[in-house]
């Protein structure tokens, strides 16, 4: 790797997770529109369903978290929350299609498996009482090692679950003590293998580099341990520093974060070494092993993305989110819940549904979303293709997404893009800064440095 090419790509910019951006939320939103919203959403495709399940309570909050959490609370309010979930579940029930399929599930946080597992049974209950689903579900949970017992994997597998992620951030006790994040109570390794026993089709480790007392040296070792793990997938996410965002992160400046070179040989150093072990780059964070349904995906450029990451186009669906600051993700627009846990259950025990924020969509921003999804998922986008989809030219695409040529020069003359009349292709190094590549097509764009993370 080049990373000159680095040093001069990194700047602040989305993520794209969502286009527009959640910074193009808006506040107000009404109930009314959002039911609105949702029985529009049963004509739209993709027809199947996925669901997202905010659970937003940690027993002890790590510093570099940019997630929507608090301490754990009190029973009693554990147990509102939950009710409050299944209420908002029934309510949106009553405006789907219940001929759709949900394809997907997925429960973040927050640390979903530190509450009571009857309340996650609880739930899973619900959704199959109302819904029905494809022949292969993806039912998945992110999970910390630090509160997942042998026998909560078995109450898992029986709920429906075949995915795990296990955030292990980094197996250095001396690390995770920097940032207040406790270690794995089990060897993951055994963890991993357990779950594979147990019939989970997929099992995924996240580790993050650009924390407090990590160097190069220690996270190649963090590699060689996940290697060894043998996951499914794995993510190596990049520590976003947002102090204005989230305050605790603040303390990470005093414990001494990394530079910004000593961050890019850690991305260096474990990119090339899962590779040469065997897994596929999926963008620039994510690795799957060849056999994956995600390195299938990306092989046969049929890969997609939502909040919840890269998904196939087989699993992923129209998602529907429950619990706090979820965000719905239509193919018409975004809404997203109010944030506290606590306003969240006051809203739902009163009107069944609390939506807070959201953003709808013109032709022109689907488009747009259209665009910028081919490229940060595929690496490959043509002009012509996508105006099928919408009734448009090529030239009309152009219009709609501002496009300039001049705008990928720089990406031409350092061998990271190329065109060929109406198609873009993203070259192999071209994936590591494929943020910035996206932002070439995104004709709202305004980016300063208090607004987005870095894009390396």
């Amino acid at each position: 790797m080049n990373l000159n090419i680095f040093k001069k790509y990194n700047k602040p910019g989305p993520r794209y997770t969502s286009y527009p951006p959640a910074t193009f939320f808006k506040s107000g939103f009404t109930a009314e529109q959002f039911i609105e919203q949702i029985i529009r959403s049963n004509d739209d495709q993709p027809q199947n369903m996925s669901f997202y399940v905010h659970i937003p309570f940690c027993p002890r909050l790590c510093h570099f978290c940019g997630c929507n959490t608090g301490i754990s609370q009190k029973e009693e309010v554990i147990r509102r929350y939950v009710d409050a979930v299944i209420t908002e579940i029934e309510s949106i029930a009553k405006y789907l299609d219940k001929s759709r399929n949900v394809s997907q599930i997925h429960w973040g946080g927050g640390t979903p498996n530190s509450i009571n597992l009857d309340y996650v049974e609880e739930i899973m209950a619900v959704f199959r009482k109302h819904f029905r689903f494809i022949e292969k579900p993806e039912i998945a949970m992110e999970c910390h090692p630090a509160y997942l017992e042998y026998e909560d994997i078995d109450r898992l597998a029986t709920a429906g679950f075949n995915r795990l992620s296990l955030g292990v951030q980094d197996f250095d006790e001396e690390v995770l003590k920097l940032v207040n994040r406790a270690p794995s109570k089990y060897p993951v390794k055994d963890l991993v293998h357990y779950l594979k026993e147990k019939g989970f089709r997929g099992v995924n480790l996240d580790l993050i580099y650009g924390l407090p007392g990590q160097t190069k040296e220690s996270f190649a070792r963090n590699i060689q341990k996940t290697i060894d793990v043998s996951p499914d997938r794995l993510a190596t996410f990049s520590y976003a520093h947002v102090p204005w965002v989230k305050s605790a992160q603040k303390i990470l400046e005093k414990r001494g974060l990394p530079t910004p070179d000593e961050k890019l040989q850690m991305f260096e150093t474990g990119h090339n070494l899962l590779t040469e072990a065997g897994y596929v780059a999926i963008g620039m964070d994510h690795y799957a092993k060849a056999g994956d349904d995600l390195a299938l995906a990306l092989k046969n450029k049929t890969l997609a993305r939502n909040f919840q990451g890269y998904v196939t186009r087989e699993t992923t669906g129209q998602v529907y989110g429950f619990g706090s600051s979820s965000i719905t993700q239509l193919w018409g627009g975004y809404v997203q819940n109010v944030k506290t846990a606590s306003q969240y259950i006051q809203e739902i025990e009163a009107h069944g549904i609390a939506p807070d924020k959201a953003c709808l969509m013109t032709n022109d921003n689907l488009i747009v979303r259209e665009v910028i999804a081919e490229i940060m998922c595929n690496g490959r986008m043509n002009f012509e293709e996508i105006g099928q989809q919408f009734g448009k030219t090529a030239f009309e695409v152009k219009r709609i997404v501002a496009f300039q040529p001049e705008k990928l020069k720089e990406f031409i003359e350092d061998d990271l893009v190329s065109i060929n009349k109406n198609e873009i292709n993203v070259h192999k190094e071209g994936f590591f800064i494929v943020r910035n590549i996206a932002m070439a097509f995104d004709p709202l764009l305004k980016t300063t440095e208090a607004m987005y993370s870095k894009t390396i």
